[in-house]
């Protein structure tokens, strides 16, 4: 058993250095290919080894197809697949041929992929050498014994080379391959949507019939194979589980309890508030877990009940759970689809696919088959396919059921959304942690007070009684109640920003993310395509302006051949740009017009063909000025991914000509000559490329790969004359190149200023995009989120790549990509688990329904507004109203603004708690009744902790707020500072309001019932209540203001400006009033009013409370500069004033967990909104992001 495990580590790290030969010059694709073929040749062949672990042989066979296509080579017509890229192939073969688990990982992978890495047709042409073509005969004769669906060779190559193909197999006919034994495993094709397959095909690969269905004895076999066709039930907890849940909360248990003590010893006033507080928890936290549970309803309602099914020659009703792939279903008006299908008959069948891709319309779906060099195709595309789920608009049709169960769309999305587990936010951790302690805490002060009580010969009734008080002032009734409204606050803020918050602790946790994992297209781009560059042959460059207005009378051209950028009139069009923009306007079936109504302009068709449309309009040259000049369509040969050009015919004046665009190597290979001058109509003047003019294609490859490498999209034009009548299909051949055109999804304004603010703010930004790597990394370094200069972001790799690394593989990626290119969904949810295995709390973004899973997965889920589908709405935390990832980072904003607004408002919870603990021990302690009763304490928790608390929720920001690291996730809510904030201003209260009282009840006592219940109440003794809660209670009030900043001065950050403050203290002042001086409310306190004497002493000790808290302002201050000149940073920035000289709210944040950078001086609107990107200055240090 150790000699399989061995080669398999070999093979696993070979497959690892084939990942990082891009990132590892210490090693080459020819040294790591050379030890594969070591193990092959002595450890593997004939038969040493048949079996090898399955995980491994995936990710071999992905890194092998991944290194098969690499080409040498500067021009586009000479570029040759390398020698290590034949390796690869040729490993690839015999990894094929000797293990069982690599076939069946080849099984699984769909035949458009193979093709598109496999590349047998260049390996069949004559210049590959005879060994290079005998391993592609090879492949193609031993693909058939691998799977079913590759029974066709043809699959497997692309249409333009067939012929080659064909003579190659017929050359090595008699070359003998070796066959492989059947599996029953490989007997069945895998499920996949089959879109670039022919019905024929589709029915031979299935053993099934149109007309009759599967055969009735074939069910059992294919229904034990894949499975049944059904969603697993989401969970979803009942309204009595929920409240339970709630009800047995640690904190909510406790008041319950607390309540039901207050009642027994009769003291039903205390118990009644308690509870009130105890259902106001209980109603808020059912409804944040009733929002969290909305995806899990989206999914409830997706299964199908029946079918209508073809089997054995007669159409039935099945139940659609006992379907099975090969099943033809008949669909008619009405029905709802039961499962994955391929369209095999349509008679205008339109499909509702909402539910997927957000369109309400109608889709046609048609049976032919849809040429891609790729799977991974938008399901919006996949027109001869019907998905699970959705519904029959109008039309009939049939469709064979390809994919069933968790395999389908929807499966897979419910499958992955039910699987991943609800994890509490930061916060809610932090916050259950601290209830607990402080309940903790409560019991062990409760058992002190009533030690020390019955010590001094006191009853043990009235001792349970003082010590319920005690636990009544150290538990937070109004913690979850005041986070609450903090965090609804933030939401409302951040609507305001066009972030709409779904689940409210969201709003804290996306202060606290480490990375944002975002969309390229339309949230970091535009999201519509532009033609940015032109260039003809006659070697003049062009650029456009404002390319993606569709507007044509916005922007234009202008000339850059010599360095500069010379605007092009619309009457001065080189002949040469003319001829590129007729071949871009009619060989073309976009269309952009105006809205007569209201003016604006709108787009329908492929976007690169609207880009290229707006072009030719901005210069006069649409489609419309050349069919007014007589160009009449009649004929086109549409794009295809293998031919990679699209052709046209028209006619002018009895003339025939083709115009043509694609891919320029494919054009350039269907070229014979360039155009070397134009005069309008047909009249062209050709040269040959051969011979002396060779040069041509030189120079054509280099602005091509000039254009490629700004990460533009490139595409040749070329055109022919021809005789109006002939079949344009024939036509593909001895084109005259014209030119080339750069086009590009260009970045959104403002987007690079917001990468730049999170890197200041210590966040890592990753593109992650299903576009080419190129195009992606030249984006992602226009935007700063690929930086060749830094090593911690300079990385960019492909899905593909992403395949061949185990988990803990990609956890462990140093540095970790800045960007992924070519991803699926699947690598999507990879990406997100691997960041939070790391460490991180990650933000993701997302907009089809294929993103739901990683949106649900990640930390904080961001959907697009816009472009996002109700699913993935229901997923995700944060829902973007416009789509913009500059939403994202003010919302980042807005998060670490509402932490801090909590911890301000935990500070100063617990310094008044703290004070009422400390004062009721004092005074248990030198054998005095307690200052207050149990109801005089929720009073004033009431009225002292929320308002204010209230208040502090709306706290404005700090001026350093982006400009500081994020928060470690595992650092406690209450630091060093804030510690001794706490400890320092609650002792200050309880030691003032301690000395007043003692001073003032001398050795006045209740008398107390046997019930333990105060009888009767000296007059000194209520007035030495009175005075004491007078005292402590407005110390708490003012406390409120002192608590806007833990260390700047009270004189600096002012009063009045938070004005809520203001209100809420003014409010509690007046409820605090009212109890001394309405005689039914101060007798049911137990307090009486308040003389001209009385308040002096109150006012003197909060004068008092005032200096030592600036006192220890001061130290922390001190401490945190020293700190700072330690760690060679500068001090904090002065803050800015109002007309007044008050400063407003520019305090900044000193926690002992981040070390903020210095802030520029703001104005005074800084500090009454949370900074958008183009508000923070660019120009400020970055710190270091916490992942590299």
């Amino acid at each position: 058993m150790l000699l399989p495990m061995k080669i398999e580590h070999l093979v696993s790290i070979h497959v690892q250095d084939l990942f990082d030969i891009a990132s590892n010059n210490e090693v080459t694709a020819g040294e790591v290919l050379a030890g594969l073929r070591y193990l092959m040749v002595y450890r593997i062949k004939g038969g040493k080894m048949p079996s090898l672990d399955a995980e491994i042989m995936k990710r071999l066979a992905e890194s092998l197809l991944l290194n098969m296509g690499h080409k040498a080579g500067s021009q586009l017509l000479a570029k040759r697949l390398t020698v290590e890229a034949n390796e690869a192939f040729c490993l690839f073969v015999e990894f094929l041929e000797e293990i069982e688990e690599f076939r069946l990982a080849v099984a699984q992978k769909p035949a458009a992929d193979l093709r598109h890495h496999l590349r047998v047709h260049k390996r069949a042409r004559q210049n590959a050498g005879k060994e290079v073509q005998q391993l592609a005969v090879r492949l193609l004769r031993l693909m058939p014994s691998v799977s079913p669906q590759f029974a066709d060779w043809k699959d497997l190559v692309v249409v333009d080379a067939h012929k080659d193909v064909e003579r190659v197999l017929a050359d090595f006919a008699d070359m003998p391959v070796p066959q492989v034994a059947p599996s029953k495993d490989r007997l069945f094709p895998p499920p996949d949507l089959y879109f670039d397959r022919t019905v024929k095909k589709l029915l031979y690969m299935f053993k099934t019939s149109a007309d009759n269905g599967l055969d009735a004895a074939a069910v059992p076999a294919l229904m034990e194979h894949y499975g049944k066709n059904e969603l697993p039930a989401p969970p979803k907890p009942s309204v009595p589980k929920m409240l339970f849940a709630q009800l047995t909360d640690f904190m909510v248990v406790i008041l319950i309890l607390a309540a039901i003590v207050e009642f027994a010893i009769g003291e039903p006033d205390p118990g009644i508030v308690l509870m009130v507080v105890v259902v106001l928890n209980v109603i808020i936290g059912f409804t944040q877990e009733m929002q969290a549970n909305k995806a899990l309803e989206a999914l409830s309602s997706l299964s199908v009940p029946t079918a209508k099914v073809l089997r054995d020659g007669k159409t039935e009703e099945v139940d659609a759970r006992h379907l099975v792939p090969g099943d033809v279903v008949v669909l008619e008006e009405g029905d709802a689809v039961p499962a994955d299908l391929r369209i095999i008959e349509s008679a205008q069948l339109e499909i509702v696919e909402a539910i997927l891709t957000g369109e309400p319309l109608g889709v046609l779906k048609v049976p032919d088959a849809i040429r891609s060099s790729t799977r991974r195709m938008p399901l919006g595309d996949c027109r001869g396919n019907a998905f699970m789920a959705t519904l029959v608009q109008r039309g009939r049709g049939k469709g064979i059921v390809v994919r069933t169960g968790l395999k389908t769309e929807v499966g897979k999305i419910s499958s992955a959304i039910t699987a991943t587990p609800h994890v509490e936010t930061p916060i809610q951790r932090k916050l259950a942690t601290l209830g607990k302690i402080l309940v903790a805490l409560s019991f062990i002060l409760c058992a002190i007070v009533v030690v020390i009580g019955l010590a001094y010969k006191r009853g043990l009734s009235q001792m349970i009684k003082v010590g319920i008080s005690l636990a009544v002032s150290v538990i937070p009734e109004g913690l979850v109640a005041v986070v609450t409204v903090t965090m609804a606050l933030g939401v409302r803020r951040m609507a305001q920003q066009q972030a709409i918050v779904r689940k409210l602790p969201s709003v804290e946790t996306l202060g606290s993310v480490t990375v944002i994992c975002s969309d390229k297209t339309g949230t970091l781009t535009e999201g519509k395509m532009g033609t940015e560059e032109a260039w003809t042959v006659d070697g003049t460059s062009y650029a456009f302006t404002e390319s993606t207005k569709l507007d044509p009378a916005v922007g234009g051209l202008v000339d850059r051949t010599r360095g500069g950028n010379v605007p092009v009139p619309k009457d001065a069009v080189a002949p040469h740009m003319k001829l590129a923009m007729l071949a871009a306007a009619l060989c073309n079936n976009a269309a952009v017009q105006q809205n007569a109504e209201d003016g604006t302009w709108k787009s329908v068709g492929d976007s690169t063909e609207v880009a290229m449309i707006v072009a030719s309009q901005k210069l006069g040259l649409g489609a419309a000025q050349w069919a007014a000049q007589g160009w009449k369509r009649r004929g086109e040969n549409a794009f295809d991914s293998d031919r990679k050009v699209m052709s046209v015919v028209y006619e002018l004046a009895g003339q025939g000509f083709v115009l043509a665009k694609g891919a320029p190597e494919n054009v350039l290979q269907r070229c014979t000559g360039y155009v070397t001058a134009y005069a309008g109509g047909v009249d062209i003047e050709t040269r040959p490329i051969s011979g002396p003019d060779a040069q041509i294609v030189a120079d054509i490859s280099a602005a091509s790969a000039e254009m490629a490498s700004k990460g533009l999209r490139v595409l040749g034009l070329a055109v022919r004359k021809c005789d109006a009548a002939v079949d344009v299909t024939t036509l593909e051949c001895e084109w005259q190149f014209v030119g080339l055109l750069g086009l590009i999804d260009p970045p959104r304004k403002g987007v690079r200023e917001s990468v730049a603010s999170c890197k200041r703010a210590g966040i890592k930004v990753i593109m992650i995009t299903g576009d080419h790597i190129a195009t992606a990394t030249a984006i992602a370094t226009q935007l700063g989120i690929l930086d060749p200069a830094d090593p911690n972001a300079s990385r960019a790799i492909r899905g593909a790549e992403l395949d061949m690394l185990s988990d803990e593989q990609i956890a462990a990626l140093r540095p970790f990509p800045s960007v992924f290119a070519r991803v699926s969904p699947d690598n999507k949810l990879k990406i997100v688990q691997a960041l939070q295995r790391a460490g991180q709390l990650a933000a993701m973004t997302g907009d089809g329904v294929n993103d739901a899973p990683a949106i649900k997965a990640a930390n904080v889920g961001v959907a697009m507004g816009i472009a996002g589908t109700e699913i993935t709405k229901q997923a995700a935390d944060v829902v973007l109203a416009n789509d913009n990832f500059t939403t994202i980072v003010a919302a980042v904003a807005e998060g670490r603004r509402v932490f801090d607004n909590i911890q301000k408002f935990i500070v100063y919870l617990l310094s008044c708690n703290s004070a009422e603990i400390w004062l009721m021990l004092l005074s248990a302690a030198v054998d005095r009744d307690l200052p207050f009763t149990t109801i005089v304490i929720l009073f004033a928790n009431i009225i002292a902790d929320v308002p204010p608390a209230m208040a502090i929720g709306v706290e404005l920001p700090e001026l350093d707020i982006m400009d500081r690291p994020p928060r470690n996730p595992k650092a406690r809510v209450i630091d060093f500072t804030a510690g001794v904030s706490i400890i320092v201003q609650g002792l200050s209260m309880s030691l003032i309001t301690f000395g007043l009282y003692i001073s003032e009840v001398g050795d006045a006592r209740a008398e107390v019932d046997e019930k333990g219940h105060e009888s009767i109440v000296p007059p000194q003794l209520v007035k030495a209540r009175t005075e004491a809660f007078a005292l402590l209670t407005l110390m708490q009030l003012f406390q409120g203001f002192i608590s806007r900043s833990t260390t700047q001065s009270l004189l600096r950050i002012g009063l009045i400006g938070n004005r809520w403050m203001v209100a809420g203290v003014l409010f509690s002042l007046v409820c605090l009033v009212l109890g001394f001086y309405i005689p039914a409310f101060a007798d049911w306190l137990g307090l009486e009013a308040l003389d001209g004497m009385m308040w002096v002493k109150v006012l003197v000790g909060l004068a008092i409370h005032v200096a030592v808290t600036e006192i220890m302002k001061f130290g922390l201050r001190f401490r945190n500069r020293r700190k700072r000149a330690a760690k060679g940073l500068p001090g904090p920035a002065p803050a800015a004033t109002d007309s007044q000289g008050t400063v407003e709210s520019a305090h900044h944040h000193d926690s002992s967990t981040t070390a903020a950078a210095p802030a520029s001086p703001a104005t005074k609107k800084d500090y009454h909104e949370v900074p958008t990107a183009t508000q923070i200055e660019p120009d400020r240090a970055a710190p270091a992001t916490l992942i590299n």
